[in-house]
């Protein structure tokens, strides 16, 4: 892979950095717009989460051809067009008056981070870093703490310009990670597992593989459990009868926990496979949630479930990606990793309705962990699958 027109290093950082304002301008801000503007617009909270429930839904539908051009045409005019539409739209959200369009314009939003964000990055690492794991591993450490600087640099902006001021400066900032992102990749060749204009990616053949089918498996399941518990894992703690600031700590544990995961992971090095690492993840997963299923009221259990849950959503973050590759190829990457982004998106957007409506018939959080622990078991099952049925292959 020598001759490559970026280093590892130069990776890392450029990914990093993008990645790092992307999805701190497009993703975490949202729950910090809803109340202001509820308060000016008069608009429900419904009609608000399902514009976001929009974009969510066109992101995931979007990732299979994103994958595709990317696999056909590389990265540099996709990425870099979407990060500039994804300026563009924000500041179209600051001055939006119009229910209809608010929707529409987080439809686009959906398509522009389906472009720019998480799956073509990593195509790009996949393809041309010398040591993809690692190169993900360090990407992802760094962009762990987006929320962390995000949240209150969001808050800190609505309370000095106004949501709409907000999302201007947002707007502005993703305006400049367009501007890296397209002089990151303008330095770029072309990925050389990249198909040629007009041949067919091996999508098709991939999906037939068990392989494939056990990857789609895992990470639709790990959606499931990631999104569902952050919609509800507060309102289950409180539930519990603790005291808010145990709450809260209980939550906030989860973010340093997922971050020194990764941490070792990168220590780890070449001492460890993506095949290793993604079946100790899965199995931690339904470890995790039985460790909150069993007994309510114990602390302790609720502690051990939050350090595991957080170590296994950080590794299979990279899993994720470096494990794709791994275990399926590098031949045709960007379309397979949009093709299993698309297989996740019902269940990643389902997860939090569906639960609540276990919460309502149960009159409780009772049967929740139970349930997530039964998706867990099936997230690990198909990676293991995966790793046993995997395929050889050349790339």
């Amino acid at each position: 892979m020598s001759g490559r027109g970026l280093s590892d290093r130069a990776l890392i950082w450029g990914i990093a950095t993008t990645q790092f304002i992307g999805w701190g301008t497009l993703y975490v801000p949202f729950p910090l717009m809803v109340a202001p503007m509820e308060a000016e617009l008069g608009w429900s909270r419904v009609l608000l989460n399902a514009a976001f429930t929009a974009g969510l839904l066109a992101s995931g539908i979007a990732a299979l051809p994103a994958g595709r051009w990317l696999d056909r045409h590389g990265a540099r005019g996709m990425m870099s067009l979407g990060a500039v539409a994804a300026a563009l739209l924000l500041a179209a959200w600051s001055l939006v008056r119009d229910p209809a369009v608010f929707i529409g314009i987080w439809v686009l939003i959906g398509i522009a981070q389906a472009a720019c964000l998480w799956n073509p990055a990593m195509a790009v690492v996949v393809a041309l870093a010398r040591e993809p794991t690692r190169t993900i591993t360090a990407i992802t450490f760094i962009t762990g703490f987006t929320a962390t600087l995000f949240l209150p640099l969001t808050e800190a902006l609505i309370t000095g310009l106004g949501w709409r001021g907000a999302l201007q400066a947002l707007a502005a900032m993703q305006l400049g990670a367009a501007a890296l992102t397209f002089a990151m990749l303008r330095r770029a060749p072309r990925p050389e597992v990249a198909a040629p204009a007009g041949s067919p990616v091996p999508l098709l053949r991939r999906m037939r593989e068990p392989a494939f089918a056990g990857l789609a498996l895992c990470f639709a399941a790990h959606a499931f459990i990631g999104t569902g518990l952050a919609a509800h894992l507060i309102p289950l703690l409180r539930e519990r009868g603790w005291p808010e600031a145990t709450v809260l700590l209980i939550a906030a544990a989860h973010g340093p926990a997922q971050v020194a995961a990764r941490a070792l992971l990168y220590a780890a090095g070449r001492r460890v496979t993506m095949r290793g690492v993604g079946a100790f993840a899965t199995l931690l997963l339904p470890v995790a949630m039985l460790a909150l299923a069993v007994d309510p009221a114990s602390l302790v259990l609720t502690i051990l479930f939050i350090g595991a849950f957080a170590v296994a959503d950080g590794l299979l973050t990279i899993v994720r990606a470096a494990g794709t590759a791994e275990i399926l190829g590098r031949e045709g990457y960007g379309a397979i990793a949009g093709a299993l982004s698309a297989v996740a998106v019902l269940p990643r957007t389902l997860a939090p309705l569906l639960l609540a409506l276990v919460w309502e018939g149960a009159g409780g959080y009772g049967p929740v962990p139970w349930i997530l622990a039964a998706v867990g078991a099936a997230s690990a099952a198909g990676f293991l699958l995966a790793a046993r049925r995997a395929p050889v292959t050349s790339g």
